[in-house]
């Protein structure tokens, strides 16, 4: 089919010599006196592009770009405009147009310019269509796991376990992973002065810190190479579909605030809120630092673990950036040894009951 192209222009003799020259160019085009006249149009045909004069008496192009952009957002749009309208052609390109054609111009400039914006539409409608199914699979995988979490209210603490395991293994982790950093967490809470509830509210949090990541694809979490920035902001959204899966869940509420936050820095620098210093949970700031160290002394496919006094080192020197101070200080005053202890009795599950969980959901 011919791709449908709306000409707006309210000096006849430019409309009329677009039109025939595109239609001649193997596009089916329709044309308009005005913004008003064009908009009664989209509203009546589908069509792929307008291409619309900037000065126009009565409601300019700029108005009537306003309005296809928030009301016909898959159709795209070019300017057309004079040398000295260049400040607003740039306004134009802010508020959604694809391209700026400059009076005088040439006719297969112009072709060649509407054939592009067309292309550069068809790649933005793909990647829309794109990020929409990745949402209704976050959504379905949100809701999926909603439904087993719910179950876990009066569950064994074995089943939790087997569940985070099965989440860990989705991304070919150790399996103890979670369990791990959920123990290691406990024990800096201790060694802290936390104790009551709150301890209880830590070590869940730490262990279904990357609950969210059931709503993100294989393709993303599982990518060997760099993500693209539209996969990272996918892929940056884990901690808020944890905090929501778990915001439903009366018996894993509280734990919400620390999964939402694991990714916090405390400079400031960290996701998805920003947050900074003691804005970050407490549980939070604790998890940050045994992650990490848990990531650093763990085997990975692409590196070998390091030692515990090299991981140390590393998160000395980061306090005050990405991790609190004051959480370092008392992580540094725990012996070593007590970090090797609890690596070896935290067992996981077994595989095959992982890998049974994970292939259920």
């Amino acid at each position: 089919m011919k791709p449908k192209l709306l000409i707006v222009d309210d000096e006849a003799p430019i409309r009329s010599l677009l039109g025939e020259f595109m239609s001649g160019e193997g596009f089916d085009v329709r044309l308009a006196a005005s913004a008003g006249e064009a908009l009664t149009l989209l509203e009546q045909e589908p069509f792929a592009l307008v291409l619309c004069d900037v000065r126009m008496p009565g409601m300019s192009g700029l108005d009537l770009l306003s309005v296809v952009v928030r009301k016909h957002p898959t159709v795209g749009m070019m300017m057309l405009t004079a040398c000295d309208d260049l400040s607003l052609a740039v306004a134009a390109m802010r508020t959604g147009a694809l391209d700026y054609v400059i009076k005088p111009f040439k006719l297969h400039d112009i072709a060649a310019s509407v054939r592009d914006a067309l292309g550069r539409k068809r790649q933005q409608l793909e990647q829309l269509r794109r990020i929409e199914t990745l949402e209704q699979s976050v959504d379905a995988h949100a809701h999926e796991l909603r439904h087993v979490l719910e179950k876990l209210d009066d569950a064994s603490e074995t089943t939790l376990e087997a569940l985070v395991s099965a989440l860990d293994a989705r991304e070919h982790e150790t399996l103890a992973h979670s369990k791990r950093v959920s123990e290691y967490s406990l024990r800096l809470a201790r060694e802290m002065g936390v104790d009551g509830p709150i301890l209880e509210v830590i070590r869940r949090g730490a262990m279904l810190h990357d609950v969210g990541k059931i709503g993100i694809s294989d393709a993303i979490l599982l990518k060997p190479g760099k993500l693209s920035e539209q996969e990272w902001q996918q892929m940056r959204r884990h901690p808020e579909i944890g905090c929501w899966i778990l915001r439903g869940i009366e018996a894993l509420r509280p734990a919400c605030d620390i999964v939402l936050s694991h990714h916090e820095r405390f400079d400031g620098k960290g996701y998805p809120n920003e947050l900074r210093g003691e804005q970050i949970p407490l549980g939070a700031r604790i998890f940050a630092v045994m992650d990490a160290l848990d990531v650093m002394t763990s085997d990975r496919p692409y590196r070998k673990a390091q030692s515990y006094a090299s991981a140390r080192a590393e998160i000395r020197a980061m306090a005050g950036i990405q991790f609190d101070p004051e959480v370092v200080r008392y992580f540094l005053r725990v012996p070593v040894q007590v970090w090797e202890q609890i690596r070896a009795q935290t067992k996981a599950i077994s595989p095959e009951t992982a890998a049974r969980l994970a292939s259920a959901r």
